[in-house]
């Protein structure tokens, strides 16, 4: 249970069928997202959501898929619902394409006419007796690409069209002649996880320097507070040391100290939130990007690549703050050149 925590709602922690992607690349359910839509932002960073429903379009296909993969696992280890999809006798094997249960008699028929189609079942003894991850890297392992075209979905795919960017089974290659250049879809398929790794190895590089920046961002607010303390304690030790008569500047100038701290203190939390968010949403991207090189199957890869690619492109174009100077803040300057002058 505590290796796939990541599957379930990043906002209420609870496993949901109805998973959304975000352009910050956090996971969150329908209810969640619901609950948020007056404000139309992630509630995990901030980032704001374009669709106007404040639903997102992208579904978060690995997420659900391994959801479901996963319940038929749970399923197998409790021992109970084992039925034969085809008779309702007992399930004794589970076929990985077919999805279904399977009788020692049906299996038999299984075996004889789909084998050939790559069609593996499995005992559901020998399944149970593996782990969650054994299971999920078999089902990865026996996935296959079904074609763009909605007519042809049970023909095999091994081509891709570079200029639709879209899988294709033989027929479409060879009736449409649109369809060019042709290349591998297994090498496709590798050449966008590879691309997906290179781009989460640079923003993980440059996520060290934001990191730094937060820091600093940090410490320049227990800077300011410190500096507030201090520059009121001053002010109430010299203005105790005054007659009666003014007291009013005492006033005037604890005053400008807070209004000034407030102002800085406001300044600061935005830049922190805003970092804050950005370190989320990388977090969220090394995530999503290492759990698709473990558990994704090429259809996935080929259905979600692009829209994690566009958000983290847009991270790579964001810049750090600059950094602040680190001398005494502005407004405190003021206080000590009326207080001499008192």
């Amino acid at each position: 249970e505590d290796d796939f925590q990541f599957l379930l709602c990043e906002g209420c922690r609870q496993e949901s069928p109805n998973l959304k992607l975000l352009t910050c690349l956090h996971t969150l359910c329908l209810g969640c997202l619901g609950k948020n839509e007056p404000t139309r932002q992630c509630p995990v960073c901030c980032t704001a959501i374009p669709q106007a429903s404040g639903i997102p379009d992208m579904d978060n296909l690995l997420f659900t898929n391994l959801q479901a993969r996963l319940r038929v696992y749970r399923q197998m280890v409790d021992g109970a619902d084992l039925f034969c999809g085809n008779c309702r006798k007992s399930g004794e094997f589970w076929c990985s394409e077919c999805f279904e249960f399977l009788c020692t008699k049906c299996f038999e028929a299984h075996q004889r006419y789909l084998r050939g189609e790559s069609h593996r079942a499995k005992r559901v003894m020998d399944i149970r007796a593996g782990s969650a991850r054994d299971f999920l890297e078999g089902i990865r392992r026996t996935g296959s690409l079904s074609c763009s075209n909605p007519d042809h979905r049970s023909q095999p795919v091994s081509i891709y069209c570079q200029r639709c960017e879209k899988a294709l089974c033989c027929s479409c290659a060879l009736l449409d002649n649109q369809h060019a250049p042709f290349r591998d879809i297994r090498s496709e398929t590798q050449r966008r996880q590879e691309e997906l790794s290179s781009m989460e190895r640079e923003l993980r590089r440059r996520r060290s320097g934001l990191e730094a920046t937060y820091a600093s961002l940090q410490g320049e607010a227990a800077r300011l507070e410190e500096a507030q303390r201090e520059m009121r304690e001053l002010i109430r030790q010299r203005v105790e040391q005054l007659v009666r008569l003014i007291r009013q500047e005492e006033e005037e100038l604890v005053g400008l100290v807070e209004a000034r701290q407030e102002q800085g203190r406001r300044e600061l939390a935005r830049e922190l939130r805003h970092v804050e968010g950005v370190l989320r949403r990388m977090e969220a991207g090394e995530r999503l990007v290492e759990k698709m090189s473990l558990y994704a199957t090429e259809q996935e890869v080929m259905d979600m690549q692009p829209f994690i690619k566009g958000s983290q492109q847009e991270l790579q174009r964001l810049q750090p703050p600059a950094a602040r100077d680190q001398t005494e803040p502005g407004p405190f300057a003021e206080c000590r050149a009326r207080l001499q002058a008192l």
